[in-house]
């Protein structure tokens, strides 16, 4: 099998086979950011925008968005998340998502946090398209993850 594209000789895409690591507490950290015209963030800060309190659904969709991760990334295994804590800062010209996951498992939680912090962006971007038009997403990132022993 070719580590590089998790492909077997005949081609076939396949899952990494993490059956025989052990069990360990992970950890992922991912940060995202959302650029807006400052009119927009007044909207969010008088939570007067029409569709409702932008940051707390926000919030809520990136919570769903990393429990449902394997079903929107391909080969990517499901896990049973212990915890994932989305924080979302007015800070400058944005809003800042900030993202932690936790599980216990044989394989990381790098893509359930930066899946939860981009969807949690674009949940702002839709709830604010009428008001901005000229919103930029930037910067999604894995900020750390960690693994140890139980």
């Amino acid at each position: 099998m070719d580590k590089l594209t998790h492909t077997d000789s005949s081609g076939n895409a396949r899952m990494v086979d993490v059956g025989n690591k052990p069990h360990q507490v992970r950890i992922a950290k991912a940060r995202g950011f959302i650029r807006m015209k400052p009119e927009t963030l007044n909207l969010i800060r008088q939570n007067t925008v029409k569709k409702g309190d932008v940051l707390k659904v926000a919030e809520i969709a990136g919570i769903q968005a990393a429990k449902q991760t394997p079903l929107l990334i391909p080969l990517c295994h499901p896990l049973t998340l212990s915890f994932i804590d989305v924080s979302l800062t007015i800070k400058g010209e944005g809003v800042e998502a900030t993202v932690e996951c936790r599980c216990t498992g044989q394989t990381g939680v790098e893509m359930e946090a930066l899946t939860s912090a981009s969807v949690a962006l674009l949940t702002i971007y839709d709830m604010c398209k009428s008001a901005d038009k000229t919103m930029v997403i930037e910067s999604v990132t894995l900020l750390d993850k960690t693994k140890s022993d139980l």
